[in-house]
């Protein structure tokens, strides 16, 4: 909204009507050559900003999407060694149940074999008793 520049009326009489007119246009034409121009400077000033500003969004992006992949790499290689960790545990346990099935196996077998041995010697000394009884 231009504001028309007026002067007072002695700057009429002293310089006259034709002259304080042309003073009152140059004052408005140059008003509205700062207006245009101050209105150029903002609408490069904000190009710019904007420009600055989509820039920076796409850096954060860049950067966020950067620190994703490597969180999502650091997880990997952490799912990688647990599982590589429970299959060694597993491989442990697995080892362990069958070294701990064959020590039972083995004493279970030794008691069974004390035990047939002795049953056996008692029998035989049954048979013998009364083989002699008779």
């Amino acid at each position: 909204m231009p504001v028309t520049a007026r002067l007072s009326q002695r700057f009429y009489e002293k310089l006259g009507d034709e002259v304080a007119n042309e003073l009152v246009e140059w004052f408005n034409a140059v008003d509205a050559t700062y207006r245009s121009d101050l209105r150029a400077i903002n609408e490069s000033n904000f190009v710019l900003f904007d420009t600055k500003v989509e820039q920076r969004f796409a850096e954060s992006d860049a950067k966020f999407a950067r620190r994703l992949a490597e969180f999502e790499a650091r997880m990997t290689a952490f799912e990688a060694r647990i599982e590589q960790r429970i299959t060694q545990l597993d491989r442990d346990l697995r080892v362990h149940i069958a070294t701990s099935i064959a020590e039972l196996r083995s004493s279970l077998m030794t008691w069974i074999v004390g035990l047939w041995i002795t049953s056996a010697l008692g029998f035989a000394g049954i048979i013998l008793a009364i083989a002699r009884l008779r």
